[in-house]
């Protein structure tokens, strides 16, 4: 809203300037003509509002505006068309994080940054920079690997997009490959594991595919015979089905929550207090091994024997691993 085409109130005029200083504070030096812009008000209203910032402030702990108590900007900047501040007021009292706190979150932006859906991504980048300008301290260098995409995904996507039938192999829980043909609903993502909706022809029902456990995709020209509007997901990614795994688990009491996804049973004390027994259904050992791994060693398997035994060779492979090292 140009000035010239409606004059700001009071009242407006004063969130103008409580919006400028943070502005100013994260751009460090811009242009009049860039803040007009910016904030779409007139230039004149620009220079006007950053004319008075010397003159605004807190009464300190004298009560009495004195000079450090204001905020103070680069005259001869202002001469050339920029707004530098060069005492900041109150907002640099504000908690900053920490650079390994700094660091922590922008990796995190990095992982998000690296699913296919957030592909450039101009906000997580942006919000990085940010994130490395607002700390106490700079940063160090953190990067976060991504995992190459998996050649599926596309095949799939394309396939959801265009509402046509797909193919492929699928590793059922007892290692054997099974040829499926499905009318794909969704893709989801729970971390870094991708799993398609569909619509299952061989099995006549709504199954989740994992789609590390899907081979030799292929896309077919049939459209689907059920949409998504058609049928009912389920509320979770993992649902029973006869060919399941059932493992009985030991862990906290406190921490069932974390099982939410899995459908656990109903939960029997263990001879430990505070702990409890519970058994999950799974389709496959390897997701065994994940659920484990994500519960930072809260968790004990009891049974099946050959349950014990994968989770057994598995973290002592991890182990071997670091020896190596």
């Amino acid at each position: 809203m140009a000035e010239s085409r409606r004059g700001l109130g009071g009242a407006e005029r004063a969130l103008f300037m409580l919006a400028l200083v943070p502005y100013l504070l994260d751009r460090g030096e811009v242009s009049l003509d860039e803040i007009a812009e910016h904030f779409d008000v007139s230039r004149d209203l620009v220079l006007r509002t950053v004319e008075l910032l010397p003159v605004t402030g807190i009464p300190g702990d004298a009560n009495a505006y004195l000079d450090n108590d204001l905020f103070e900007i680069d005259y001869e900047a202002l001469d050339e068309g920029m707004v530098v501040l060069t005492r900041n007021i109150v907002i640099d009292e504000t908690p900053r994080f920490s650079a390994r706190e700094a660091a922590a979150l922008i990796a995190g932006l990095q992982y998000l940054s690296a699913l296919p859906e957030n592909a450039d991504s101009s906000s997580l980048t942006a919000l990085a920079a940010k994130l490395a300008r607002g700390t106490t301290d700079r940063p160090g260098e953190v990067g976060v690997a991504p995992r190459a995409p998996d050649a599926a995904l596309g095949v799939i996507r394309a396939a959801v997009a265009a509402g046509t039938r797909i193919t492929f192999d699928y590793l059922n829980a007892r290692g054997v490959a099974e040829s499926r043909l499905v009318d794909p609903l969704r893709l989801e993502s729970n971390d870094e594991d991708w799993y398609l909706r569909a619509w299952c022809s061989t099995r006549e029902g709504v199954r989740t595919f994992r789609l590390d456990r899907m081979g030799d995709v292929r896309a077919t020209r049939a459209p689907i015979e059920h949409r998504l509007a058609d049928v009912t997901l389920p509320d979770t990614l993992f649902q029973a089905s006869p060919d399941d795994l059932e493992v009985v688990i030991e862990l906290p009491e406190t921490a069932m929550t974390l099982l939410t996804d899995y459908n656990p049973h109903s939960t029997t004390p263990s001879s430990t207090p505070g702990r409890v027994m519970t058994t999950v259904r799974l389709a496959h050992l390897h997701g065994l091994k994940r659920l484990v791994a994500g519960l930072g060693g809260l968790a004990t398997v009891l049974e099946p024997a050959d349950a014990r035994r994968a989770v057994a060779d598995w973290a002592a492979a991890g182990v071997a691993q670091y020896a190596e090292d």
